[in-house]
């Protein structure tokens, strides 16, 4: 299981590869790549915060989390912050597990946790000027179907 908050780029064929290559009992592996969106062409730049060792130590249990969930046999998050330009790829979720309905269901809880609970700050920089996101009704909707 490993976890990078990282500011530089990442390659995500290179990324997804390596991940692969080193998984022996899986049946699966399921990766997803989030992308800065651009908003309908108003984006110029994200800027993205955090608390280093804390964000890590967020993440590293939501990892653990969906390891005891779905019986992960390996997992890959790597959440980038600094300034980023739309279209870049901002996080990368790879799961492996014996059965693809573990990996998926691995994948798209540590996706909803990372987007609702991982401890980044967003701040979108447009020509108009900059706003911090907000939490979004949909994202936490999302996040209730792992409650409980």
């Amino acid at each position: 299981m490993r976890v990078r908050v990282q500011a530089e780029p990442f390659d995500l064929g290179a990324e997804a590869n390596a991940f692969a290559a080193g998984i022996a009992q899986a049946g699966a592996v399921v990766t997803f790549t989030g992308l800065v969106r651009d908003n309908g062409g108003q984006l110029q730049a994200m800027e993205i915060e955090h608390y280093p060792g804390m964000t890590e130590r967020a993440i590293t249990a939501m990892v653990a989390e969906a390891k005891a969930r779905f019986a992960l046999e390996d997992a890959l998050v790597i959440h980038r912050f600094g300034r980023l330009a739309a279209q870049e790829p901002i996080m990368m979720v790879a799961t492996a597990a014996r059965h693809r309905g573990d990996a998926f269901a691995a994948a798209e809880f540590l996706m909803d946790y990372l987007k609702s609970r991982a401890p980044f700050w967003k701040k979108e920089i447009s020509a108009s000027g900059a706003d911090w996101v907000a939490a979004r009704e949909a994202d936490e909707a999302a996040l209730e179907r792992w409650q409980g």
